[in-house]
């Protein structure tokens, strides 16, 4: 008799914790997700699927705390993140009226050249969804680089991988502080850039005008410029502070 054999064939469906059913089901419904399997009792399941990919989420234990975000999560890895992000930020706008990104549920921000983004359920889960050629990353930042050039690199490192805008934040305050005078007028633009994104998505807006102030001060090239607005992925943000294009 022929033995059967292991086939390299598997599928792996995340199953995540839901501490609310209702709340869970209307957020990917707006994703346009497909409910697959809908069951409260006499236990809770609840299965969705979109595109190629399904995910299933069974009760919470009791006591778990979805403002935490440490409740389970997913990877799912993709040849390609813009056009996942692009589809998710435009179901949001219909079912919710606005890109959702700050709170619970979310979507993280995707700059130009990312290579990974989040998703935010309402339980806290955290879906990753990552380029499979993702380049490799050094916590820190890059080791080539040096002063605040490394700071925006490690900072980047925070946001992107670590999802830390809290450290990310200190990092390029500090960062700027010490290493700011030394570095070009577009490092210290993309700086200012990214401490004005990260103040917003933070609650902590009362030092942007600052910030903007000293973004708008510096010389750079239209080149630079654009450099600069494509550096954050809600560019409007930057509109008050960058000055105007060069005409000549």
């Amino acid at each position: 008799m022929t033995k059967e054999r292991v086939q390299p064939n598997e599928t792996v469906v995340p199953l995540l914790h839901c501490t609310s059913p209702e709340e869970t089901l209307a957020f990917w419904r707006a994703l346009d997700f497909a409910v697959t399997w809908e069951q409260t009792r006499p236990y809770l399941w609840l299965a969705f699927r979109w595109s190629g990919f399904e995910l299933n989420y069974r009760a919470a234990p009791d006591g778990v705390d979805p403002s935490a975000e440490k409740t389970g999560g997913a990877l799912v890895m993709v040849d390609a993140v813009a056009p996942y992000h692009a589809a998710f930020a435009e179901a949001m706008r219909r079912g919710y009226g606005r890109v959702l990104a700050k709170g619970r549920p979310r979507i993280g921000r995707l700059r130009p050249g990312a290579s990974r983004f989040t998703v935010t359920d309402p339980s806290g889960n955290i879906i990753v969804f990552i380029q499979r050629n993702e380049p490799n990353i050094e916590y820190g930042g890059a080791k080539e680089l040096a002063g605040l050039a490394r700071v925006l690199d490690n900072a980047r490192i925070l946001r992107e991988f670590k999802n830390d805008d809290r450290a990310a934040f200190r990092a390029l305050d500090s960062g700027l502080r010490r290493r700011g005078e030394a570095a070009s007028p577009v490092e210290q633009a993309l700086a200012l850039a990214a401490l004005i994104e990260l103040s917003v998505a933070l609650d902590e807006e009362e030092r942007a005008p600052e910030w903007g102030a000293r973004l708008r001060a510096l010389p750079l090239s239209a080149a630079e410029r654009d450099q600069v607005t494509l550096s954050v992925a809600d560019q409007t943000l930057l509109t008050p502070w960058l000055p105007a294009r060069d005409p000549r």
